[in-house]
């Protein structure tokens, strides 16, 4: 009865996690075998514990079909942006008005401005779903999203107290941006891909190499300006979501593309609050209307983690109800913790 299961991801999911990145190709899952095995390696570590040092994890959720055998999803969350050795790197927007007597002319500019944290937020990313499986009616898009928020609740110490999410703008056919192309490419001669790929591991080039003070805006090409906080076509499903669970247009951007930042309180996100931790108690049915939630449990060994959906309930002393079915697929032991998220 069990269908979809989402877990941690895992040594055996490298090919998986490559099919996905050859439809997107973002910096959190890039179309490269190399680039994979290292996510799938850090993301082992990341919910094993192995890794020590808990602002360096991130923690990387795959989508399984069981029926077809194959990973159709994924989903990340890095514990904590911008370090001593990786700052957090944005443009702040800033609206700027100027007016001038004598001409009686006014003017509301654009600027933006470069701004780092070396203590960032928590970011969500790296969201991907198989063009083929997006429209099934189990909505299995929105179970991939929401695990992390669940996953964020179950480990709450693990993570900062404000979530972040780079929205892509809308690129250029061939994959480029509007904005590096009038900013980003003239001051450091580095294409949009290459400064994408650098920028992983090291964005010491953009403060070194960007202009310290402000850049107004109408100086760039139209094209650019026009993408400046804009959310692409592809992502405008996912800002429908993340306002409607409380995350916010910050007036920030990203240096590369010109994507907005959305962002919200850890603890004031809607889905964080409304995922449920208690001890299990197995039934072999639920009432009909029970809400169909995300279930979810910690593993003692890899995957680490593991989720289905299934009807679930908090009955009146506390207990978590959860059906058989649903908990065998789970390994649930019948006064296991479980936490769970609705998802209707």
């Amino acid at each position: 009865m069990i269908r979809y299961v989402i877990r941690g991801a895992t040594i055996e999911d490298e090919d998986g996690l490559l099919a996905l990145a050859k439809h997107l190709n973002t910096i959190n899952l890039p179309y490269d075998p190399a680039a994979v095995r290292e996510i799938v390696d850090l993301a082992s570590r990341s919910f094993s514990g192995a890794l020590r040092d808990a602002r360096r994890r991130e923690y990387v959720f795959v989508l399984e079909d069981l029926v077809e055998r194959r990973v159709i999803g994924t989903s990340k969350i890095i514990a904590q942006l911008g370090r001593r050795d990786a700052p957090y790197i944005y443009f702040d927007v800033i609206v700027e008005e100027k007016y001038s007597p004598t001409l009686d002319r006014h003017f509301v500019h654009t600027v933006l401005r470069l701004g780092h944290s070396y203590e960032g937020p928590t970011e969500i990313g790296g969201l991907i779903v198989l063009p083929e499986c997006r429209r099934v009616p189990e909505r299995i898009g929105l179970m991939i999203s929401y695990v992390r928020f669940l996953y964020m609740a179950m480990h709450r110490g693990l993570f900062r107290n404000e979530v972040v999410a780079e929205l892509l703008p809308p690129l250029l056919p061939d994959g480029r941006s509007h904005l590096w192309e009038a900013l980003g490419r003239k001051f450091t001669g580095l294409s949009y891909p290459e400064a994408d790929v650098l920028s992983k591991k090291n964005k010491e080039f953009i403060r070194s190499l960007f202009p310290a003070g402000d850049i107004y805006a109408s100086l760039l090409a139209t094209d650019a300006q026009e993408v400046i906080g804009k959310v692409g076509r592809e992502t405008r499903g996912v800002e429908k979501m993340l306002r409607r669970v409380g995350f916010q247009y910050c007036n920030r951007i990203d240096p590369f593309d010109g994507g907005p930042h959305f962002r919200a309180a850890t603890d004031e996100i809607a889905l964080v609050k409304r995922s449920v931790r208690g001890r299990a108690r197995v039934v072999d049915s639920l009432p009909e209307g029970t809400p169909r939630c995300l279930v979810a449990v910690n593993l003692r060994e890899a995957p680490w983690f593991r989720a289905v959906p299934s009807p679930a309930r908090v009955a009146d002393d506390g207990a978590v109800e959860v059906p058989a079915y649903a908990a065998e697929s789970l390994h649930l032991a019948r006064d296991g913790e479980v936490s769970i998220l609705a998802l209707d």
